[in-house]
């Protein structure tokens, strides 16, 4: 299952990577953030792993993020791993003018091995694709605030 989406944001591409790539910003846009913790490698660079801790009412998910490309400020390229699915992201920030940038995504889902995921998945396939346009909004929102 692939998608794609897009949203201008109302500030610099400088300002806009580096608040993407500042974990602590984190739970100002993405709901049920808890922490991110590195395990290995230097931090948003190629290769470097880290564990993602998300809550979501009494359900606590963690999630692997391994860096996969890193040509920011232009892209970032990550694989996440669960316990029930794996999945690409690619970010892109283009430049529009001096106050505005293009952030776009490209997702992938390329294994989802759990029975509930697989029947969302089927006969629901929005669900997934509005968590992430929900954070990209919140995440323009935040940004235009800096």
């Amino acid at each position: 299952m692939k998608y794609k989406g897009s949203v201008a944001i109302h500030q610099e591409r400088e300002v806009v990577v580096a608040l993407f790539m500042n974990e602590e910003y984190n739970k100002e846009y993405q709901d049920g953030f808890i922490k991110k913790e590195l395990i290995n490698g230097v931090s948003g660079q190629k290769g470097a792993k880290s564990k993602m801790y998300y809550k979501y009412g009494k359900q606590d998910m963690v999630i692997t993020e391994t860096i996969t490309k890193n040509d920011l400020p232009q892209s970032l390229e990550a694989f996440y791993h669960h316990k029930h699915m794996d999945n690409t992201m690619k970010y892109t920030f283009t430049e529009v003018n001096s106050k505005t940038t293009q952030y776009d995504y490209e997702c992938e889902y390329i294994r989802i091995n759990w029975f509930l995921p697989k029947i969302i998945a089927l006969f629901f396939p929005g669900i997934y694709r509005k968590q992430v346009e929900k954070w990209m909004s919140q995440f323009k929102e935040f940004a235009e605030k800096q």
